[in-house]
């Protein structure tokens, strides 16, 4: 690493962590002063509210505006090197404009993969801790306009490819559901099924225990009946199946989010294309992280009247449009028919065609 390198990486990443540290404590002060109403209902000391909540809430905040951060921070200390003529001089030493982006580049992954190891494991348990909290004192004020409620009703779902269940009513907090049923069928005709006044997870077993249980087996020459008091079944689904709130695919680790996936494309389920989104979003938002470093230092490299103020209103304006147009395509793929990978990469592929355009139109 000669010292062009070291000179260009250090402004890098001393921009951007000033930029995320700066732009993090503006977004704090914003939420406490909306939500101090809830804080002072919850009657919670502020130690546990910057534990129960802000320890969840600034990784959150932080990985949603990790690659705007980025971009401006390269923007900034872009164009305050072009206004000093420092890139001029750069290039007409003989240092070619590949060689120039190369530290750019570099920092682009770093950061990248910075972000990319967070939404693996970090954000989503940061998730976890923030809905926790929002659920049990925020959304709790918020009446009849509050989705995630702990009761669902009339389930009706898939086990396998031959087997459905259903259940009149279920509690997820409780985790238990009452006049459950299983059918099973082969060639179109019902061969099993059982019926249970009520049932519950066993958190020891890992088993569901059914209470009440009458089994049917039906043969084409007779029918075979059993009853049971208590019946421990092991499932192909689990209580966190069961749940629906918007908070849950954002608490997933990669690993459990994509064993989640499976299940729920095998029962068919209606949010299969929003979890794939947030799925594919985990590798796509970080690759922006890279693309949006390239587009600031070929677009904030040339000198231009105005300055630095110029190109970052140029900057901010790019920003607002990739999140405006990522915004859309996750959209089309939850409501509509579009396809969840293109809908996480689409914003990828058209800034980063624009980063290329960019490039070749750089100073040289």
């Amino acid at each position: 690493m000669k010292k062009i390198d070291r000179y260009i990486l250090g402004k890098y990443m001393t921009s951007f962590f000033f930029c995320l540290l700066l732009f993090t404590a503006i977004v704090v002060v914003v939420d406490i002063s909306e939500k101090t109403d809830d804080f002072v209902k919850a009657n919670l000391s502020a130690w546990q509210i910057t534990r129960d909540y802000y320890f969840g809430f600034v990784p959150r905040i932080d990985a949603m505006l990790f690659p705007l951060f980025v971009f401006i921070s390269v923007i900034f200390f872009t164009s305050k090197m072009a206004g000093r003529s420092e890139v001029i001089a750069i290039l007409s030493s003989g240092v070619s404009f590949r060689r120039f982006v190369l530290p750019f580049f570099v920092g682009g992954i770093f950061l990248a993969s910075l972000l990319w190891l967070g939404y693996q494991y970090l954000v989503p348990r940061a998730n976890r801790k923030w809905a926790d909290f929002e659920k049990t004192y925020i959304d709790v004020n918020k009446g009849m306009l509050n989705t995630n409620q702990s009761s669902r009703t009339n389930i009706y779902f898939r086990i396998d490819a031959d087997t459905y269940a259903g259940m009149e009513r279920y509690d997820t907090v409780q985790k238990q559901g009452s006049r459950f049923f299983v059918q099973r069928f082969k060639d179109n005709k019902l061969v099993y099924n059982l019926r249970a006044t009520s049932m519950n997870w066993d958190t020891l077993a890992k088993k569901w225990r059914l209470v009440n249980v009458l089994e049917r087996t039906l043969n084409p020459e007779n029918e075979t009946v059993r009853k049971t008091d208590t019946l421990r079944m092991n499932y192909a689904f689990k209580p966190i199946n069961l749940r629906t709130d918007e908070y849950l695919k954002d608490q997933m680790t990669t690993s459990e989010l994509n064993s989640f996936i499976a299940m729920e494309k095998m029962r068919g389920s209606e949010s299969l294309s929003s979890l794939q989104v947030e799925r594919y979003n985990r590798d796509a938002i970080p690759v922006s992280v890279i693309i949006l470093t390239v587009i600031g230092a070929a677009l904030a490299s040339r000198k231009v009247r105005g300055g630095s103020g110029a190109h970052i209103a140029i900057g901010v304006l790019l920003s607002v449009a990739y999140i405006l147009f990522s915004r859309f395509s996750v959209v089309f793929a939850t409501k509509g028919n579009f396809s969840p990978w293109l809908a996480a990469w689409l914003p990828n592929i058209i800034f980063g065609l624009l980063a290329l355009y960019l490039y070749k139109k750089a100073p040289k």
